[in-house]
């Protein structure tokens, strides 16, 4: 007689919820998306005059705050608040709760195009704070020190915001585009960090028979005059100084990224996209260094760190992590692939065309705009049906 084999392991529970609400990837990268394919286009036409229309700042400001506190702001807070739960082993805000974190965040994108001054700017200072105590209080609670400084920048970024706030009412003394440049900075800080972190593990754990040898001094000084550079650049104190901040700082990047063998990874996709967008953000550093020299102009740097950089980190974070949390397969199809030429195509195109034949001006940052959007309505139309459904295999998530 044969017994039956008794399984003794427990079945998890199953998911609940709605699936768009289960994790914060999932309706924060939808929000910056659409937000990104939406603004960039509606700037330009503005910007060229084929559009009368008057957001709440004056539209140069609206422009670059919408893409820094907006767009960028998004894609931190779903990536932080999801990665947050694996780093910590603690829940992160799921459901109604989560629910009501994104629609502060789409509410105060709304109140930016149509609401008084005052309502846009409360609005849109409340939702980084929340996030920022929410996120420490699970580094603090689950001894997890090392991203402790991750949950200070965002609190930091409040503080940015604020000053932001104030400066265009005129209730201090500040130009609210140093604001801004501030905000790209923390940006930048936290890109190379998560560069750092993410760009050698994700090339050795797809390629293992590739060795990367990583320097912790070389992080840390690349780092630090990545941060020293930016300060410099930000408060304007000394401008000399600043370039030669810069300048060490593109050096030290440039070194450390060749240590990640970026040659070895040109057939794959889902990974070059990281290693393209980390190169711009070396280019965008050594622009701002010659633009501290008054050798190009700083909308070159700017761009190429928040066009090159920032848009080909996003995009290759949110198609890499989107699969790997819906259980799809951690590879690039031709929409991504799409999604990768666009966004690099774009950065071309604002900045290193410009640069070149600056006649091309108002033509290239046409083009580049359309890029840009076609980059993030790509995205919308392949992951969007992924993000608000639940994963196949039936796991939370």
């Amino acid at each position: 007689m044969t017994l039956p084999i008794l399984n003794n392991t427990p079945t998890p529970p199953a998911p609940q919820g709605m699936p768009w609400l289960r994790l914060a990837f999932r309706p924060f990268y939808l929000g910056a998306a659409l937000l990104a394919a939406l603004i960039v286009p509606l700037w330009v036409a503005v910007f060229l005059g084929a559009l009368q229309w008057q957001p709440a700042p004056q539209p140069l400001l609206w422009h670059a705050h919408e893409m820094l506190f907006g767009f960028a702001v998004a894609v931190i807070v779903g990536f932080l608040m999801t990665a947050g739960k694996s780093w910590t082993g603690l829940q992160t805000p799921r459901g109604p709760a989560l629910g009501a974190l994104f629609l502060l965040w789409l509410s105060a994108r709304v109140a930016s195009l149509v609401a008084p001054y005052a309502v846009f700017a409360v609005l849109d200072l409340a939702l980084l704070p929340i996030i920022g105590l929410i996120f420490l209080r699970l580094l603090i609670q689950s001894r997890n020190w090392r991203n402790v400084p991750l949950a200070l920048i965002l609190l930091l970024l409040t503080l940015v915001n604020l000053s932001f706030h104030l400066a265009v009412n005129g209730q201090i003394e500040l130009d609210p585009m140093r604001s801004l440049y501030a905000a790209l900075g923390f940006v930048v800080i936290i890109e190379c960090v998560m560069a750092g972190r993410v760009v050698p593990f994700f090339t050795t754990s797809a390629l293992p028979n590739l060795k990367i040898i990583t320097l912790p001094w070389l992080d840390h000084t690349a780092l630090a005059a990545t941060v020293l550079g930016m300060a410099l650049w930000v408060t304007g104190w000394h401008s000399g100084l600043a370039a030669g901040a810069l300048g060490m700082a593109f050096a030290l990047n440039l070194v450390r990224q060749l240590r990640w063998h970026p040659l070895a990874i040109l057939g794959r996709p889902i990974l070059w996209i990281l290693h393209a967008a980390h190169l711009w953000l070396i280019l965008g550093l050594g622009l701002l260094a010659l633009a501290q020299l008054g050798l190009v102009t700083t909308s070159l740097g700017v761009h190429a760190l928040g066009v090159g950089a920032t848009g080909g980190l996003i995009l290759g974070m949110m198609t890499r992590t989107a699969r790997g949390h819906t259980g799809r397969p951690l590879a690039a199809d031709a929409p991504e692939m799409a999604i990768y030429v666009l966004i690099m195509l774009a950065a071309v195109l604002r900045v290193l065309l410009p640069w070149l034949v600056p006649s091309l001006y108002l033509s290239s940052l046409v083009a580049s705009a359309a890029a840009w959007s076609a980059a993030f309505l790509i995205y919308l139309w392949q992951y969007t049906p992924w993000l608000v459904s639940a994963r196949p295999d039936g796991k939370d998530g």
